[in-house]
């Protein structure tokens, strides 16, 4: 496949750290483009100028999720290879990024990202105590908590997803509404709102949350969402950036005990 579109950002990186940017022909607008020759935008995340990326004449077209199936399907009419995934779990990324490699024809290159993808998670584990219940927030009105390697990551760096039995599903069935935050009584609220800045204020502001742990001891973070929304290496930054604020809230909590 010599000339790839990119229609979102994990599926860029993936390509740039695999030395596959020069076969990159078109990106979505959220790619990070940082260091790298420039490539022409086509689209958002959930919109595409179809007529202006087939200009491009490309060869593969690489999609995510079910919010681009129907953007993967035009491309289809249009006659194009797509390879459309869906990972929604760590383990589900490092296959991706391993298949990615593959269908580029770079196994091997594809492989090696995967497994320097899992060293880098398992260099953030912490099996110690104590574990922060933690409240993750992907969107605030309605409230959405966060999606399968959100809460992962979460568990991986010693905490507790105060949501954990709803983050396998799509958006609307990780909808929450205050009173469960509240009953739920997170230690930490991590926020990352995809496509507009967290306003960290207006959420210690809402009715109730003035009794919350996290807010009684400023413990509400926001984190950039190309780090920990994007299944794809830039996890790891964002592994590491929750690890940090959990130790942060250990370290308090032991020195509030000493």
């Amino acid at each position: 496949m010599q000339r790839i579109l990119c229609l979102s950002a994990e599926a860029a990186d993936i390509c740039a750290r695999l030395g596959a940017w020069d076969r990159v022909v078109a990106v979505s607008a959220f790619a990070s483009q940082a260091g790298l020759e420039r490539r022409p935008v086509i689209g958002g995340f959930s919109s595409c100028d179809i007529e202006r990326a087939l200009s491009f004449s490309p060869d593969l077209v690489i999609a995510f999720s079910d919010v681009q199936a129907g953007i993967a399907a035009e491309f289809i009419r249009a006659g194009c290879t797509v390879l459309a995934t869906n990972q929604r779990t760590l383990v589900e990324i490092e296959e991706t990024i391993r298949l990615i490699g593959r269908t580029i024809g770079l196994p091997e290159k594809g492989a090696k990202l995967a497994r320097d993808f899992r060293a880098g998670l398992d260099s953030v584990a912490c099996h110690e105590g104590p574990h922060p219940k933690v409240y993750f927030e992907e969107w605030p009105d309605p409230a959405v908590s966060g999606i399968g390697w959100v809460g992962e990551i979460i568990e991986l760096a010693g905490g507790v997803d105060i949501f954990a039995e709803r983050r396998g599903g799509k958006a609307a069935a990780r909808t929450v509404v205050w009173e469960e935050i509240l009953r739920a009584e997170p230690d930490i609220i991590l926020a990352s709102w995809c496509g507009k800045p967290v306003d960290v204020s207006s959420i210690a502001k809402r009715p109730g949350f003035e009794a919350l742990q996290a807010v009684k001891d400023g413990h509400i973070y926001a984190l950039d969402s190309d780090i920990i929304l994007q299944p794809g290496p830039r996890l790891i930054e964002g592994a590491r950036e929750v690890r940090r604020i959990l130790d942060r809230w250990r370290h308090e909590i032991a020195g509030a005990v000493t």
